[in-house]
């Protein structure tokens, strides 16, 4: 199927929702989901709640609802492009700045507001950032990620001293008003409002788009077909401290139904009017209706050549003079009559849509990004090309009075149900491969559309499509939970490879920034399989592995200021690699020991990290006997040279600072006092590491490395490690549950050493695995 169903949810059944209150939903880029509801109480239909509603898609079934405090019906919602802070409006002319509470994603607060009072708002949008990318599907099979996901030369609404982004938001009233409110470093607001022009006028319906020479236009209509839709340019600015608006109208339209005489009085309202991207302020989607149905129309504004009068075309003309051009609205294609249209989506993917992009995208069948959801108010849904308005695919609803191929029960059915459930409010994910719906009754729904709209393709096309996505998420910071929601686990295995030998090919600036996002996306993947479960566990080590080496290496400080270009971690690390001895004193002695001098409270509190390191490595090598397959944990760090190493790293740093201070040393539960356990592990990790570097051929451990790690367990007691931390289970149709690993930690940490903090920072905003913290509540802890 081209659209099927991921998930639904309904908001305390005891409350009802008001039927002719609109519904708002918005999609941030971390995925997660906000909406609105007005519940009122059944004992007092006066008594109503403005509800925003927050889920994170990863655990649909938790949902953080917020009585915002909106006196009236909340008409807008728009997530800002780091996707933790929300903009709420309302019918009174009311903007709230919603945003994380200690990073948590069932913690919200209003920490900012602006208003227009007694104003309807009808569009609301944050200020551009100035950053735009370009997705070429043309460049698909590129190794270079600089070519697939191109950075466009956009300017940002309004900039601060050196150029970097002024933080902010515009929104546009009924009446005709702009309001712009500005984000001054401080945390202050710098607010102001102008009319739109000169004669306001009422607006019923505005959207908001953004050029790259850092103008706003604003579209706008009262609502009525046979009034123009007018356009303006909005230009923001501050003059001396404060907030300054200029407007300028532009080439507005009038729409083709109400030229065409067979259609003039047919659809006297306009329903829906968007831009098709927020970046291109040049094509806009229009739909007009009646009672029982609708037209959508797609303009776009062009550059047309201005006729010149017969008089002064037979002059001589003048070297260097140039035709005068002027920007005219034209139609690029309409849809026939269709059933009543009730909600609107367009897609956030950025795809080129040059000529060659679109035509690799038909022939290989790569749909996200160019198609445009309608929801109709028989309940269905259908998926436009966002060109040619052509239809790519159909979504019947339960109560859908469509009639699907071969269905002919279903308008009987309807009939006996009553109304029609249909969707009041539509969003794209920000891949295009999901769309979240609320209904008439309040209900959130959740949809997965497919990449190629069910067209059936090869295995190694639809890897391909995925992984071009996942690849963009990598590269964006976007969370990846709607492309997972397409990976079968057949595919895991193949897109994981694929993933590291893409990632393999990139520069080795690259390669570091994206180091650990990389290692999460590929842990994600592989919980999708129980084959691969096992290189899940793994990948989560690898994560927490990375970390605590960077952590551990931060610590080091030069010996004296002047000092060469390469840290005392880069320096170890170089050591290291060159050193091959077994023997971890003879390694420690290439070292300037005075810059791993560390005091002893900072030390003794790394003991749990330190302590971490130990067990990691007693368990591979005891282990090491034991991987015949792939299935058992721990079987990705055998042949990983690059990990091995970074233990063999960390064993040094311990080693010297257990001279320092050996209560931080990790403990073992050996069999003989005299053994020299951090020795014998170092000496074993070593020739590991020889069997599986980087710049030689990877070989087999020889069978005495084999045998001694047969003898570890009788030497030492190998502790049980906790690879998975333990997950909230989901119902089996809700999808992968991917960046919820269950990690637990403490909101207010006790440790008060300055290197437990620095640990904890690095765990603020994101957990391990890089999904969101949410409180948990104090019965559950």
């Amino acid at each position: 199927m081209e659209l099927a169903y991921v998930c639904e949810w309904e908001k305390r059944p005891k409350s009802t929702h008001c039927p002719s209150i609109p519904l708002v939903c918005s999609w941030s880029c971390r995925n997660l989901v906000a909406f609105s509801t007005d519940l009122k109480n059944d004992d007092d239909d006066k008594d109503v709640s403005h509800m925003i509603h927050i889920i994170d898609t990863e655990h649909p079934w938790d949902v953080y609802s917020i009585n915002s405090g909106h006196t009236e019906v909340i008409s807008c919602l728009e997530w800002d492009q780091s996707g933790s802070r929300l903009l709420s409006a309302d019918g009174d002319g009311q903007i709230k700045c919603w945003s994380m509470s200690d990073h948590l994603v069932n913690s919200w607060e209003s920490v900012l507001s602006s208003s227009v009072d007694g104003d309807p708002i009808v569009a609301l949008s944050w200020l551009h950032n100035g950053v735009k990318l370009a997705l070429h599907v043309e460049m698909s099979g590129s190794t270079n990620f600089g070519e697939k996901f191109s950075r466009v030369k956009f300017s940002p609404s309004l900039t601060l001293f050196g150029g970097k982004p002024m933080e902010g938001w515009l929104a546009v009233t009924v009446s005709g008003l702009v309001t712009v409110s500005l984000l001054k470093p401080g945390g202050t607001l710098l607010t102001a409002s102008e009319s739109l022009c000169r004669l306001r006028g009422r607006v019923a319906l505005a959207d908001i788009a953004f050029t790259g020479g850092g103008n706003i236009v604003v579209a706008a209509t009262d609502g009525s077909s046979s009034s123009p839709v007018q356009f303006y340019k909005v230009v923001v600015s501050v003059v001396s401290e404060k907030c300054r608006i200029d407007t300028e109208l532009l080439p507005s339209l009038f729409l083709r139904c109400t030229t065409d005489p067979l259609r003039r009085e047919k659809y006297p309202a306009v329903t829906h009017l968007k831009f098709l991207t927020r970046e291109n302020s040049e094509q806009v989607l229009l739909c007009a209706s009646n009672q029982s149905g609708s037209i959508v129309e797609c303009w776009s504004l062009r550059k047309e050549g201005l006729p010149v009068n017969n008089i002064f075309q037979h002059r001589s003309p003048v070297v260097g003079e140039k035709q005068p051009t002027i920007l005219k609205w034209r139609i690029l294609t309409t849809t026939n009559d269709l059933e009543r249209v009730s909600a609107v989506a367009l897609p956030k993917l950025p795809i080129s849509i040059s000529n060659t992009d679109l035509k690799v995208a038909s022939d290989t069948k790569f749909c996200p990004g160019l198609g445009l959801a309608l929801a109709f108010h028989d309940g269905s849904i259908q998926i436009l090309h966002r060109l040619s308005l052509h239809t790519m695919g159909v979504f019947y609803g339960s109560s859908s009075s469509a009639q699907r191929p071969g269905d002919e029960s279903t308008i009987k059915r309807q009939r006996a149900a009553g109304p029609a459930l249909h969707f009041k409010a539509l969003q794209f994910s920000w891949t295009s491969l999901a769309l979240a719906g609320v209904d008439n009754h309040g209900k959130l729904h959740m949809l997965r559309v497919s990449p190629s709209m069910g067209q059936v393709l090869e295995m190694n096309t639809t890897l391909r499509h995925l992984l071009f996505l996942l690849e963009y998420c990598m590269v964006t910071g976007y969370d990846w939970w709607d492309v997972l929601l397409h990976v079968q686990p057949s595919m895991v295995h193949n897109l994981v490879e694929k993933l590291h030998e893409e990632y393999m090919r990139q520069n080795q600036a690259l390669q570091q920034v994206l180091a650990t996002r990389i290692v999460a996306v590929k842990a994600s993947l592989c919980k999708l399989s129980t084959a691969t479960a096992a290189r899940a566990c793994d990948f989560h080590a690898k994560l927490l592995l990375i970390a605590i080496s960077a952590t551990l290496k931060s610590l080091l400080r030069p010996h004296v200021l002047n000092t060469p270009d390469k840290s005392p971690g880069d320096r170890l690390t170089e050591i290291c690699a060159k050193n091959t001895d077994t023997d971890i004193d003879k390694v420690m002695i290439n070292l300037k020991t005075e810059e791993f001098v560390l005091d002893g409270p900072p030390l003794q509190s790394l003991q749990q990290l330190i302590q971490w390191v130990g067990d990691f490595v007693l368990y591979l090598l005891a282990n090491l006997p034991n991987q015949g397959s792939m299935v058992r944990p721990g079987f990705g760090f055998m042949r990983d040279g690059a990990s091995l190493g970074m233990l063999r790293e960390m064993l040094v740093m311990i080693r010297i600072w257990g001279l320092l201070k050996p209560g931080c040393l990790p403990t073992f539960t050996a069999t003989s006092d005299s053994q020299d356990n951090m020795q014998l592990l170092f000496r074993l990790l070593t020739k590991l590491w020889l069997c599986s570097r980087d710049d030689g051929p990877p070989q087999d451990p020889d069978e005495s490395l084999i045998d001694e790690c047969c003898l570890l367990p009788s030497q030492l007691l190998v502790p049980s490690m906790d690879w998975l931390p333990v997950n909230d289970e989901p119902e089996p149709e809700l999808g992968p549950d991917s960046g919820a690993c269950g990690c637990v930690t403490m909101l207010r940490s006790p440790n008060k050493t300055n290197a437990m903090k620095q640990w904890e920072q690095r765990w603020i905003k994101n957990c391990l695995c890089g999904g969101l913290w949410r409180r948990i509540p104090p019965t559950l802890t």
